[in-house]
């Protein structure tokens, strides 16, 4: 802004005509100290209660809440997640809608175990786990919740949900029984990850990848029928002993192997080498010759599928009798060339492709090897390794096969390796009997055929993620992927806090009771009363009756955690929140996490809707990435790049947490540190600044009585209207697309360019100098008005503390969030177009006066007399505002010449300078009652007021 504002003069007899703005919105936020008076406040009279009451009727928009974990204080990552549900709550709510918004919270699992177990030692009783699990819980929600509450987020903080209410637990138990009914679960032996940490399986979503260090092996089984296998390679006998040699980067799984497999098309060699006759893919002869440091002669290459069937004995087979047994060649597509020697062992417990090959062959369950414990150690009785843990047991192995001259070569390779992404230690594929959920085809457990869907889940799913919209787009692929690609959903987990899956298993045949579904129900309601505590309290015989009950086993599983906040679409949104309930599906609106969702809450939820109602529970789904500090490094407390938000509240106030994460763009990661949020205070200061300045300038105004009709109004004050209804505009488009960093930037622009570096320098003159109640400030006040109106709204869903300060200066209602956009009058475009240009022309005007400023000719803008030489259009542009042009370019007289192109010359006034509007003017002192005066100041405080037209 010009240096033109008269409210720095030094005192003067006139300064008290002037129409000084006040206003009691301070400058200085003061945020870190006024901000929990506002949450109290919101608490006290609460509002969130009053805003859907205010909206009951009105379109329902929900975001549901992807339930945060209790456990731990909050980090920045949960600020961000938060700030932007809140943002997205508040302006769909200023659009109108009845934006509800159920905060809610993730309550079982094994970090909770874990806890509870340091504080209280391990092997407690099954309902005492239980028991603590819940206070402990109980006791993390309250503090999270309140620094959720400081960060001004609005919501349901008296009825929050949470995955251990008993409604919802209950809720969880009768939405397994609906996948059962639609014949999506089975019960299966399979090879799941397993964690040794956890003692339990893992989901998908449990898994991270991280690098390993393993040995790689070149192990050979030699062949137990030397006759049969040089048949196979059309020779009439084998001059030495043939071997088949595997490759592996898993030693451990060398004494559960049960079988070879080999691609059925693929050429492979008979080679004649120093110590033997060896087995491998025709391609891969030489790198395996030059690994084993062997030369070798090719006899013979057959396809995969002539040595089907035949048999090799185990490498450790003259080490232990426990070993004295025979691996088939079975063939598979997944033995390829790629590495290695083009054949793969299987251990079918402890590999998902091995575990299909080995049943696809006939193999039963009972056959299948299960050495490893779920502590990682083989079980006691188990040859040469019995009760040695699997990573420690890799050096003992590899010596085992050195003995038994069965191995050809180990090196130490780093690759990556699915780790827990609790422990962050390494996981296995282990066999255990677990209930699944079936992505393909196949039959389920207590299948109703009249409910059974004629689609696979995975097709389902895959066609629900079609009609979803995604935010950013690229997410739709990555969900589309990890649907296309998963296995079968392992469900079951062996821990304690967490809800009972309510099965009954025959002691001897392992079957469900027959009056399963109706166990269930009853399950249900105990948990309903009672929590799961009540479940685990309940005996057989109480359910099933004294007879019954000697023939089954009440099973101690309990649902993964991922089916808790999974089903929350169902057990919460249609269950304990009925106020949420959509009448048409989806459940919600949107769903809104970290983009690592897509393969956590964003998954479980699709598949548990796609099972039950054939669909997706969301409308929308949106990701946004993580927070880094300003060099991008991911935060850690061991490199000491954290951000407190606690902290950051503390000391600069939680509203500069809001603006920075309103201002980055959420799609790619969000940088933070100490710097990056310095320029979030300036920012903050612009806009506070220029808010300031409206409410102070409408101070006097009121709308019943002062307002002027907009056709009556000065031509640059509905240019201005007009110019923010554009914004509005394209801020409301933003809005409606979940985009905020445009928002921002095209506030701040707004307020330092079109208010700050315009409209606003030039009201100036007019505001404080014309009389009080006069059409020219009445005028500008009604626009001021109505732009500080919508602003105000505009920024509400991202600076809310300060919204609602403003507000309570400015406002009528109680809270801003009753509020509605509001409709800006607006020009036609030709208004526009016209004040475009003559912003342009200011612009070079301003230069020039830079230009001549600095030479010392002239002081400030307003001692400068400006001729503008014009060509014919910009002349007429020109011309049209008459007198009112110099107001504009906020100098003390203009020329106009006509001419062909645009120059501008700038020269001091030679006239005095009136005392109380500083304008350099010929009549000074005209009145002899008032000598420092010039005439327009005259008339407006003594006579009837100077007519301004455009400016």
């Amino acid at each position: 802004m010009s240096d033109s504002n008269p409210k720095n003069a030094p005192a003067s007899a006139y300064r008290g005509t002037l129409n000084m703005p006040d206003t009691p919105f301070p400058m200085r936020g003061d945020l870190p100290k006024r901000e929990p008076g506002w949450v109290k406040e919101w608490d006290d009279k609460g509002i969130y209660k009053k805003l859907r009451d205010a909206r009951s009727g009105a379109p329902k928009f929900i975001l549901h809440d992807g339930p945060p974990y209790a456990n731990g204080q909050l980090h920045i990552g949960h600020a961000v997640n938060k700030i932007l549900k809140d943002m997205i709550i508040k302006a769909r709510q200023l659009e109108g809608f009845d934006a509800i918004y159920v905060p809610g919270w993730d309550c079982h699992g094994l970090p909770i175990e874990n806890a509870i177990e340091k504080l209280h030692g391990r092997n407690l009783p099954r309902d005492e786990m239980q028991a603590k699990g819940r206070a402990f819980a109980t006791e993390q929600i309250a503090q999270q919740m309140v620094d959720f509450k400081r960060l001004g987020v609005l919501g349901d903080w008296d009825n929050p949900y949470k995955t251990m209410n008993f409604a919802s637990e209950a809720g969880e138990i009768r939405a397994l029984k609906k996948v059962m009914e639609r014949g999506f679960v089975y019960r299966g032996l399979k090879p799941v990850y397993w964690c040794f940490d956890c003692a339990s399986s893992l989901a998908e979503f449990e898994i991270e990848y991280q690098d390993k260090k393993s040995q790689t092996l070149d192990v050979a089984f030699k062949a137990h029928e030397p006759a049969k296998l040089a048949a196979a390679f059309g020779l009439p006998a084998l001059s030495k002993d043939a071997f088949a040699v595997i490759w592996t980067t898993t030693a451990w799984t060398i004494p559960a192997n049960q079988a070879l497999n080999l691609n059925p098309e693929l050429p492979y060699a008979l080679v004649d080498t120093e110590r033997g006759l060896f087995i491998v893919a025709e391609s891969l002869v030489e790198a395996c010759m030059t690994r084993w440091g062997l030369t070798g002669q090719v006899l013979a290459v057959v396809p995969g599928e002539k040595l089907a069937g035949l048999e090799f004995e185990h490498p450790l087979y003259d080490m232990d009798a426990g070993y004295r047994r025979l691996s088939p060649v079975y063939l598979a597509d997944y033995a390829t060339a790629s590495d290695g020697t083009g054949l793969v062992h299987s251990s079918p417990a402890y590999g998902v492709d091995d575990f299909n090959s080995c049943v696809a062959h006939g193999m039963a369950y009972d056959q299948i090897l299960n050495p490893v414990q779920g502590n990682g150690t083989y079980a006691a009785d188990f040859p040469l390794f019995g009760g040695q843990h699997i990573w420690k047991a890799v050096p003992v192995i590899i010596d085992a096969l050195k003995v038994a001259g069965r191995l050809l070569n180990t090196t130490t390779i780093t690759h990556s390796y699915p780790h827990c992404w609790r422990h962050k230690t390494p996981v296995i594929y282990r066999a255990a009997a677990q209930w699944f959920v079936r992505m393909d085809e196949g039959e389920g457990v207590f299948t109703d055929p009249a409910q059974k869907p004629a689609q696979t889940l995975r097709q389902i799913a895959l066609e629900a993620i079609e009609h979803t919209a995604f935010y950013p787009d690229n997410g739709k692929a990555r969900l589309r992927d990890m649907i296309a690609g998963r296995p079968d959903w392992c469900i079951s987990r062996q821990r304690s806090w967490g809800v009972p899956i309510p099965f009954f298993l025959h002691q001897d045949s392992g079957e469900l009771h027959p009056r399963t579904m109706e166990i269930i129900d009853r399950a249900a309601e105990i948990v309903e009363q009672g929590g799961i505590e009540a479940w685990s309290r309940v005996t057989a015989e109480e359910i099933l009756g004294a007879e019954d009950a000697k023939h089954y086993t009440k099973s101690t599983d309990i649902l993964e955690v991922w089916f808790d906040s999974g089903s929350t679409f169902w057990h919460v949104m249609r269950g304990t929140h009925p106020t949420m309930h959509h009448d048409e599906g989806p459940e919600a609106d949107l769903y809104l996490e970290g983009h690592d969702q897509h393969r956590g809450w964003f998954h479980s939820s699709l598949l548990l809707a796609s099972a039950i109602f054939g669909r997706a529970p969301y409308r929308g789904l949106l990701t946004h990435g993580f927070t880094v500090d300003g060099q991008g490094k991911k935060m850690s407390k061991s490199l000491g790049n954290t951000v407190s938000p606690q902290e950051v509240s503390g000391k600069l106030g939680a509203e500069i947490i809001r603006l920075w994460c309103a201002a980055t763009d959420y799609s790619g990661d969000l940088a933070i540190d100490d710097k990056i949020l310095a320029r979030v205070v300036d920012a903050y200061r612009r806009i506070r600044n220029t808010l300031r300045f409206l409410l102070a300038n409408v101070s006097d105004f009121d709308p019943a009585q002062d307002a002027v009709p907009f056709e009556q109004m000065l031509e640059i004050d509905r240019y201005a209207l007009s110019r923010a209804a554009q914004l509005q505009q394209d801020i409301l488009a933003h809005y409606k697309v979940y985009e905020f960093h445009p928002v921002v930037a095209k506030l701040q622009l707004y307020c330092s360019e079109d208010l700050g570096g315009f409209y606003l320098d030039v009201l100036k003159d007019r505001l404080y100098t014309t009389a009080p109640k006069s059409l020219a400030r009445r005028s500008a006040q009604t626009a001021l008005y109505q732009i500080t109106h919508a602003m105000l709204r505009w920024m509400a869903p991202f600076l809310s503390f300060t919204a609602e300060e403003a507000w309570k200066v400015f406002g009528q209602s109680e809270t801003i969030y009753l509020e509605t956009y509001q409709t800006i009058p607006t020009a036609d475009e030709g208004l526009a177009a016209k004040w475009e240009r003559l912003r342009e022309i200011r612009d070079a005007v301003n230069k020039e006066i830079e230009t001549v400023r600095a030479a010392g000719t002239v002081g400030s803008s307003l001692q400068a007399v400006v001729t503008l030489t014009a060509a014919p259009e910009d002349h007429a542009l020109l011309a049209s505002l008459g007198d009112d042009l110099k107001f504009v370019l906020i100098v003390s007289a203009t020329h106009l010449v006509a001419g062909s192109a645009l120059q501008i010359s700038v020269a001091a006034s030679s006239d005095a300078k009136c005392e109380r509007c500083w304008h350099y003017r010929a009549d000074v002192g005209q009145n002899p009652e008032h000598p420092t005066l010039c005439g327009r100041c005259d008339s407006n405080l003594h006579g009837a007021g100077e007519n301004r037209v455009h400016a």
